[in-house]
């Protein structure tokens, strides 16, 4: 057992557990995207990991950035620019890893926890979990890679609809758009996942990573790109009545009384 910030990472056989660890919500900032990336690079230097979990205490996977937080608020404020330009760079030091990753989904994965998720080759769900790309209803612009990644993994129409309205997606619909890849009981899931990454590391360890380099080649780059005109969109959307007012909406459970301005 190996702790990096509020990062745990357990060893199973050829299996490695990288668990978040700030239940319930699990929501992130510089420090734990940067730790995540830390245990990353870690396993992909340890011959004994083959294939990780990727997984999380609490109710959530990860709700993203806790906009009700002093340290949400200030992530994208003018001066701000280092906190949310440390957390990208972290990002895309996750897509940067050799060894093959599964998402235990057990909750919520939700803005930038979506962000999470898709960093993930394959991911596990369960009745409780859901995926929202929520930006918009915040009145900014999706980050973390999302713009690239999604359309990737789910085609370009379910990526729009999903970015366009911000809407929850659950575990069936998931499962049927390709977002999600197993699905099982709550109880299951983190066994599930342990399980399809068990059946990864059974395979010639060389050829998977070599077969997931190609099948990823250029990914990193491309998410690196893309990020740079969503964290600027991102700044200058932030600084919007209509992001204020999407902060406001979210924190009262109310739709928002957007004005375009």
């Amino acid at each position: 057992m190996r702790q990096f910030g509020d990062v745990q990472l357990e060893q199973h056989g050829h299996v490695a557990v990288v668990e978040m660890q700030r239940p319930p919500y699990n929501f992130f900032d510089a420090a734990l995207v940067g730790a995540l990336a830390d245990a990353l690079d870690f396993l992909d230097e340890l011959d004994e990991c083959r294939a990780v979990v990727l997984a999380a205490q609490g109710r959530a996977f990860s709700a993203g950035a806790d906009f009700q937080a002093e340290s949400g608020q200030a992530l994208f404020e003018t001066g701000s620019e280092r906190s949310a330009g440390d957390l990208y760079r972290h990002a895309v030091r996750l897509y940067r890893n050799r060894k093959p990753v599964v998402a235990a989904i057990q909750g919520a994965a939700v803005g930038g926890g979506l962000g999470l998720a898709l960093v993930a080759d394959f991911r596990v769900v369960c009745e409780h979990s859901r995926f929202a790309a929520n930006f918009v209803q915040l009145g900014v612009h999706a980050g973390f890679g999302i713009s690239h990644v999604l359309p990737r993994i789910v085609g370009l129409q379910h990526a729009s609809l999903m970015l366009y309205t911000g809407r929850r997606v659950g575990p069936e619909e998931a499962l049927r758009m390709g977002l999600a890849d197993v699905m099982c009981s709550a109880e299951q899931l983190r066994e599930r996942a342990i399980a399809l990454a068990q059946e990864i590391a059974s395979a010639a360890p060389l050829a998977v990573e070599s077969t997931r380099a190609t099948l990823r080649q250029g990914l990193a780059d491309a998410v690196e790109q893309q990020l740079q005109r969503e964290f600027s969109e991102q700044l200058r959307l932030a600084a919007t009545a209509d992001h204020a007012e999407g902060i406001r909406a979210v924190s009262e459970r109310r739709a928002g009384d957007f004005r375009r301005h």
